[in-house]
């Protein structure tokens, strides 16, 4: 999702909790080991590291709990080669220095044969340079820089990038809400939200838009009145703000305070539950870009909302979607590799083509990189409701 220039701070370790890199590890089973020969008895371990604590928490913890139902599904068909499937989640704590830490222990400790990445592109930055020098196969769920795969060959994504969300944004705003002139209101110490802001900014001009004024905030921010201010006399008809759903959620009500009347538009970084929490009522009729549309969901989608609110007792975000599909891909490299090598894993993950993942079709390009759509959510009695779908 994010690439964020900004470190993220844990308020709360969770009880019990040590102080050392672990912080929040969790396992499916007792006992790590290789996936070489003479391993055949044990676990083959997927290692997922996440922003487990910290301000956005809900990033980490609804992908990890995604990764892991998936993973239960796969061990109750009796798993991968003949051997069951052990997830270990490190929790990085929103921190760069921890995520290549937990990287390295993921490999050097606990074994793993592939690496769930993180959603932050930032984190999976950090923790993809340690998988790529080790050699060891890591797919983000959700980081939507294109630096990410960048790093190497064996770093994989399943999720869209920036610069496509930020055009379907600008594209839908132009043609489709027949908005002529739009405001952008950006994080400058997020290089996400920076990202997003730029592509909307190209795309909705070249479509013959006006960017009637540019105003901007620092994560952690809480008074945006200035902002808005600027705004409200722009004569915009739109507010592009492509950053997290914490400060989304208090921009909206800052403009409904000021009655600023325009819908927010913005990118999946919204995708919180925290986000309408937050936000209530000021986020009526604004839309913003995602993965995944659970209330037009395929069959096998509504099988994973279901399943997965059966066994959480609430309903998936997109992130938790791309989880569950980051896991699910890498268990289909796993199955057709010859081996669980990491190269013969890297190689059938670069082979991936047309699988039906629950957030849509996934074909893994040349860059490693998803060819996959779009949606765009409306924000209606509180609730996320599909608007359309954009093919890359």
């Amino acid at each position: 999702m994010m690439l964020s220039s900004r470190r993220l701070f844990v308020s709360v370790l969770l009880a019990g909790l040590g102080t050392g890199l672990v912080g929040c590890k969790k396992k499916e089973s007792a006992g790590a080991g290789p996936s070489g020969a003479g391993e055949a008895s044990k676990p083959i371990v997927i290692g997922h590291y996440a922003s487990m604590t910290g301000s956005t928490a809900h990033y980490g913890q609804d992908t990890d709990k995604a990764v892991r139902l998936a993973i239960e599904q796969v061990n109750q068909q009796g798993g991968v080669k003949g051997r069951k499937l052990e997830v270990v989640t490190l929790d990085d704590r929103g921190d760069s220095a921890e995520a290549s830490n937990a990287v390295a222990r993921l490999i050097d400790v606990e074994k793993a044969s592939a690496i769930i990445g993180e959603v932050a592109s930032s984190l999976s930055l950090s923790g993809g340079r340690v998988a790529q020098r080790r050699k060891v196969p890591m797919v983000s769920p959700s980081s939507t820089n294109p630096k990410v795969t960048e790093v190497g060959d064996y770093i994989f994504r399943v999720c869209f990038l920036d610069p496509f969300q930020g055009k379907v944004m600008a594209n839908f705003a132009r043609n489709t809400l027949k908005l002529e002139s739009v405001a952008i209101l950006k994080d400058v110490k997020n290089d996400y939200s920076i990202g997003l802001a730029d592509a909307f900014r190209a795309a909705f001009t070249g479509a013959g838009g006006k960017i009637a004024v540019e105003q901007s905030y620092s994560q952690g921010d809480t008074d945006f009145s200035a902002q808005i201010t600027a705004i409200k006399g722009s004569g915009a008809q739109a507010i592009f703000t492509p950053g997290y759903y914490s400060e989304v959620g208090s921009i909206a009500r800052t403009a409904q305070r000021l009655g600023v009347k325009v819908p927010l538009l913005g990118g999946d970084g919204w995708d919180a539950p925290d986000l309408v929490k937050i936000g209530g009522d000021a986020l009526e009729g604004s839309y913003f870009s995602n993965h995944f549309a659970p209330d037009v969901a395929t069959p096998k989608a509504q099988k994973f909302v279901a399943d997965f609110k059966a066994k959480y007792k609430q309903e998936p975000t997109g992130l938790g979607a791309l989880g569950y599909d980051a896991a699910a891909v890498i268990i289909e490299a796993m199955r057709h590799a010859p081996n669980l090598s990491g190269d013969a894993i890297r190689s059938a993950l670069g082979k991936i083509k047309d699988f039906e993942g629950v957030s849509g079709k996934i074909t893994i390009n040349g860059e490693r990189n998803a060819d996959k759509s779009a949606v765009v959510l409306k924000i209606v009695d509180g609730k996320y409701k599909y608007e359309t779908t954009v093919e890359p």
